[in-house]
């Protein structure tokens, strides 16, 4: 199949299984929405998904609608941690390591960079940056654990990365308890960060300072530049593609798959720490943390839609967030609840992961292809 019938019907499964996606999310909708009567559950529904697919960026008024900067910045600001994980998951099941160990470890990198932030006296940026990095390296040799134990042992990457996440949860969560919590405030948190390791807004201006979209927006589009260069354009990073297409094939071909593999989760933890420095720096004042936060599963989701290609995660992130503000708006205007998001991430992941949704589209792009070539051999051979 070409590569641009290859591009094709990538988009056209993606944008069908959103398709289904919106159809279950409005059903769900209908079923929760207030009214008495057909009519008026019909009629709360329209209102509600006018919420969800248009308030996240749309006043809706009497005068019609007004855009709404601090909305689209809210989306913006959204994307920052769930890129890095993104990012993180892409580069991990290009290699066909299915690691889940992010959701955990953009908790240590956040946990991490607070305590750097806290105790280490650093000047402005510097002490950011050192903050963020540190979070990275310390999920990157978490990451070692799955990574080596799969390598030497044939251990599941998945299942060792799965309790591994609730292992730093808990680590982190007794010691908030027992010896890093400012004990003067009415909830478990840690001390202030220091002005100094705090991430800046953008701009200073209510609109970036309230949607707390910071310079770690610009660092994300970085890390996709930076993270698709080094999948389509260094050695690694094909090596990557390559045991992930057919490990025994790289195997046989003198390809380092073990230490191809380690490497992979290691970047994959790296930049899900990173994620975690950025978003607690970014947002927040004081460590506070004191359960997963979440975005490691919705990275997962952005790698799916993306498809694994690094180029493509602004995208899926950028609608992932799209679709968590239209839900918190439904939740604020219309009434339904916002945990509505969970239910269609859950239908995409389900489309997205099933190998057989459209196969016979995709067989038939196939055929379509190799006939074309073979009847311009056909026709090459006749002219000569």
């Amino acid at each position: 199949m070409t590569k641009k019938r290859e591009i094709t019907f990538s988009i056209v499964r993606g944008l069908l299984a959103i398709a289904i996606a919106l159809i279950v999310a409005t059903i769900l909708i209908f079923i929760s929405s207030d009214g008495a009567t057909f009519g008026e559950k019909i009629s709360a529904t329209g209102a509600a998904l006018k919420q969800f697919l248009i308030g996240p960026l749309f006043r809706i008024g009497k005068n019609g609608l007004q855009f709404e900067p601090k909305r689209l910045t809210d989306v913006l600001a959204g994307m920052i941690p769930i890129t890095f994980t993104g990012l993180g998951v892409c580069i991990m099941f290009s290699a066909n390591q299915f690691n889940l160990g992010v959701e955990g470890g953009i908790m240590l990198g956040a946990f991490v960079s607070a305590l750097a932030a806290i105790y280490m006296p650093l000047p402005t940026i510097l002490h950011a940056v050192v903050a963020v990095l540190l979070g990275g390296a310390a999920v990157g040799v978490m990451m070692l654990l799955p990574a080596l134990l799969k390598v030497k042992l044939g251990v599941s990457e998945m299942v060792c990365s799965l309790m591994l996440n609730y292992i730093v949860m808990y680590i982190i969560k007794y010691l908030m308890n027992t010896r890093l919590a400012d004990k003067s405030k009415g909830q478990i948190q840690s001390y202030p960060f220091k002005e100094t390791a705090l991430i800046a807004p953008i701009a200073d201006t209510t609109v970036f300072t309230s949607s707390k979209l910071t310079w770690g927006f610009v660092i994300a589009l970085l890390a996709v530049v930076s993270c698709g260069l080094f999948m389509y354009r260094t050695h690694w990073g094909y090596t990557i593609r390559m045991i992930g297409i057919n490990q025994d094939f790289s195997l046989y071909s003198g390809m380092k798959v073990g230490a191809v593999i380690v490497l992979a989760q290691v970047i994959g933890g790296f930049l899900s720490g990173m994620g975690g420095g950025i978003e607690m720096l970014g947002r927040y004042n004081t460590f506070s943390w004191s359960s997963l936060p979440g975005y490691g599963w919705t990275g997962m989701t952005v790698a799916i839609l993306a498809g694994n290609n690094p180029w493509f995660v602004p995208f899926a992130t950028f609608f992932i967030a799209y679709l968590n503000k239209g839900c918190d708006m439904m939740a604020t205007y219309a009434n339904v609840p916002a945990q509505l998001i969970d239910i269609v991430q859950a239908v995409v992941f389900l489309f997205f992961a099933a190998e057989q949704f459209l196969s016979k589209y995709r067989q038939s792009l196939v055929v379509k292809t190799a006939k074309e070539e073979l009847a311009a051999q056909e026709g090459g051979t006749a002219h000569v």
